[in-house]
């Protein structure tokens, strides 16, 4: 796992959201830079200007570091849009685009005060729209490397939607990188296996979750001797080889989610 350096704090929150999402999908892919740039035709010190919020990466950075960790680059460009937009600050990055239905300007006009005023809210306004669906699209599909469900069954849990069967007194899940959590498994009066982080059976999570639930999963996973590197709550491709290793090993169906099925071989 990369230790990354302080992000400055004088980045823009959503600049800041989307540089933090680049660095966890870098650190799950388990590539360094030299592998991403490799990749992506970035060069090394390009994507360690990107990942440490020095200069904004371009749209196409972006989409290549989404293709090159197996991740779909739509719900990143949506956080890099956002980021453009809070780049642009009161000038709208609206290109030179007048209003709807304008006729040409014969020659310089000065702007008045109410024309500045509906340019500002228009950009406000559009901001809203952006970042609104940006937080629907996070919600609606986190995550989950574009994997698209054709059996029928419901997409992985949203990353920022609280476990059900969380253990006591955890409250809300935060994302650490690098934070490994310690994994102590016991079997209690039920005859099932817990790690203290979720009393869930049923919880369904998968590539792109992160929540108390994937600690659970992760501790009883190594449990029973399959390594999904860090106990960090965040389900990566390392969680996923792990799960599927159990999947195929238990004869369930081997498509890395972990759902009631899996839950009752982890807890065995």
């Amino acid at each position: 796992m990369s230790r990354w350096k302080q992000l400055p704090d004088s980045l823009d929150p959503r600049v800041r959201q989307l540089v933090v999402q680049m660095r966890r999908i870098k650190d799950h892919s388990g590539l360094g830079l030299q592998a991403l740039a490799a990749r992506t035709g970035y060069s090394r010190a390009s994507w360690d200007r990107y990942l440490n919020g020095r200069s904004s990466p371009p749209q196409e950075a972006v989409a290549a570091l989404a293709r090159a960790c197996d991740i779909d680059p739509a719900r990143l460009l949506a956080l890099h849009e956002v980021a453009v937009a809070a780049g642009r600050g009161g000038d709208g990055g609206a290109g030179g685009v007048g209003e709807a239905g304008a006729e040409p300007d014969s020659g310089p006009v000065e702007e008045g005060p109410g024309r500045r005023g509906r340019r500002l809210l228009a950009v406000v306004l559009a901001s809203a729209v952006l970042v609104t669906a940006v937080i629907v699209l996070l919600v609606a599909a986190p995550w989950d490397g574009g994997r698209e469900r054709t059996d029928g069954r419901p997409a992985p849990a949203d990353a920022t939607a609280p476990a059900s069967g969380t253990g006591p007194g955890k409250g809300a899940f935060v994302y650490r990188a690098g934070k490994d959590y310690p994994c102590t498994v016991h079997r209690a009066q039920d005859g099932l296996l817990y790690a203290g982080y979720s009393t869930t059976r049923v919880g369904l999570i998968g590539m792109g979750s992160a929540q108390w639930s994937v600690v659970e999963a992760q501790c009883l996973l190594r449990h029973h001797g399959l390594s999904p590197g860090l106990a960090d709550g965040a389900f990566g491709s390392r969680t996923e080889r792990a799960v599927e290793r159990l999947q195929d090993r238990a004869h369930l169906r081997v498509d890395g989610v972990v759902g009631e099925d899996t839950w009752g071989v982890l807890r065995k």
